[in-house]
């Protein structure tokens, strides 16, 4: 329903890594009233003096050690193997283990939905001391498998609760025996923060883990089309690929967005998805998986002065109408093109895009008052909202990337054994050609090239053999495999996730 227009920003989303932990500090400091860095004694002797700055604030713009000791043992290291294309020109045929050269990998083109895997890292922060982690959507999209590592040194697992590709935001939630007292951060309130307030990245950037990043906040409720939602914080504070999903902070160890994007070929502008916002959307991601939005069926864009004048309106901010879908809650309720609203149940509305976010964060169902003008009247009309339809398509995708077979989730690509092989004396098996760095597999020692012959006890004479074996076993346990590399035999344990 967003049909407002902006300049666009060649905008990058970067991975990012970020540990973020939170024990509060004193609450004694206000963001609202952070100073400017203090001036220079040569300064100093051509101004007038200032006001003395309270003790927390004074301790905060001498060393920024004790914040960013308090938070960093909440933030987590995300490691992710997901599916997507290999690069373009392929992989380079590699030497056959059985002598001469064959095309790898082996067998017909990979089927959509089913493309090999690759590793990928990024940030999140603890905001429960059960293991539920915040993170971005595009650091786990299309995820297979998902380690996150605390600063301490421990290591989990992780699932997907909740994704939602709209904002960039997802809940992630780790798994284990362990998982239980792990530290946390708090999300403050992002609407709170002016211009100019300091702020704190903590991230993973170029794999350089928990570094940490001041800034300012440079700006509010950007707009860099990079979805229908976008209302993103804007920062100086270094965001670098390794950062997306990371903590940013403010000066009381809050955090107030998500880190998520950059500028291409700029410097010091990044982008975070505000805190208010995740706020509301991690309930239901917790408990449904997904966000259901709100919907009136309209096309909007930004009410301007110019277009307020031509169109006799008293108003000059606001959403202008431009077109109303038949069979839609705005029709239902007699909305017109050239109608101009200017607030929703008394919240005033001062752009297209502030309609679509505030209609997006009320649930379907809801009866709203539309505050509006109309040839010059001032008109309320009551509209019950509709559910937003999948526009995007992001359905089909998810449920595409959830059809995830064990093998792949443990970081193995199998196939059948080529008769080319057989016929130079390699066993019937399930020919392993791809084993993603990091995974589960490769943690198991097995490596491309080994022809699996025996899992469990029972023979393996192909590649849906060993699938099977795999879907049957129970999370946890370890399935001891018999492998064979050129003429050698050896065995390797694999243990199934939980």
């Amino acid at each position: 329903m967003k049909a407002h227009t902006s300049a666009v920003l060649g905008v990058v989303l970067a991975a990012v890594l970020a540990l973020a932990g939170c024990d509060r500090p004193p609450s004694g400091s206000n963001p609202a009233e952070e100073p400017a860095a203090p001036a220079t004694s040569s300064q100093q002797g051509n101004q007038t003096p200032s006001q003395a700055l309270p003790p927390s604030q004074a301790q905060a713009l001498a060393s920024l050690a004790p914040l960013a000791d308090s938070v960093r043992s909440a933030v987590v290291n995300v490691e992710v193997r997901s599916r997507g294309p290999e690069p373009r020109g392929g992989i380079p045929a590699q030497e056959d283990p059985f002598g001469g050269l064959l095309p790898f990998p082996f067998g017909p083109p990979t089927p959509r939905g089913q493309e090999p895997l690759r590793q990928g890292l990024g940030s999140g922060f603890i905001i429960d001391s059960s293991g539920v982690v915040l993170t971005n959507n595009h650091v786990v999209e299309g995820a297979v498998g998902i380690d996150v590592k605390l600063q301490d040194g421990r290591q989990f697992e992780a699932e997907v609760l909740g994704t939602d590709p709209l904002t960039d935001v997802a809940v992630i939630k780790l798994r284990g025996k362990d998982v239980k007292d792990l530290p946390v951060v708090r999300l403050g309130d992002s609407d709170a923060m002016r211009v100019g307030n300091w702020v704190l990245a903590i991230g993973n950037p170029f794999g350089l883990s928990s570094s940490v990043s001041l800034g300012i906040l440079s700006a509010k409720a950007r707009d860099i089309q990079a979805g229908p939602y976008d209302d993103f914080l804007q920062t100086d504070a270094a965001i670098n690929p390794g950062n997306s999903g990371g903590p940013l902070f403010n000066m009381q160890g809050e955090v107030i967005g998500i880190n998520t994007a950059i500028v291409g070929g700029g410097s010091g502008i990044g982008f975070a998805v505000p805190s208010n916002l995740v706020k509301a959307l991690v309930p239901q991601l917790e408990k449904e998986g997904s966000v259901t939005r709100g919907w009136l069926g309209l096309g909007v864009q930004d009410l301007t002065a110019d277009l307020g004048e031509a169109l006799r309106l008293p108003m000059h901010q606001g959403a202008l109408v431009v077109s109303v879908q038949e069979g839609t809650p705005s029709a239902e309720a007699g909305l017109k093109p050239d109608d101009a609203i200017v607030a929703l149940d008394g919240k005033p509305i001062t752009s297209g895009g502030a309609l679509t976010r505030t209609v997006a964060l009320l649930p379907p169902g809801t009866q709203v008052t539309l505050t509006l003008y109309r040839d010059g009247q001032r008109l309320e009309s009551k509209v019950k909202l509709g559910t937003r339809p999948d526009l995007e398509g992001l359905s089909e995708r998810t449920n595409r990337h959830s059809q995830i077979e064990p093998h792949q989730r443990l970081g193995l690509a199998l196939n059948d054994v080529p008769p080319q092989l057989e016929a130079r004396g390699a066993p019937q098996g399930a020919l392993i050609t791809r084993v993603v760095p990091g995974s589960v597999a490769e943690r198991a020692g097995l490596a491309a090239g080994m022809v699996v012959v025996e899992a469990g006890g029972k023979p393996v004479r192909g590649a849906s053999d060993l699938v099977q074996l795999l879907r049957d076993a129970r999370p946890g346990s370890v399935v001891l495999l018999r492998v064979q590399f050129q003429d050698i035999r050896a065995l390797r344990t694999l243990r199934i996730p939980e």
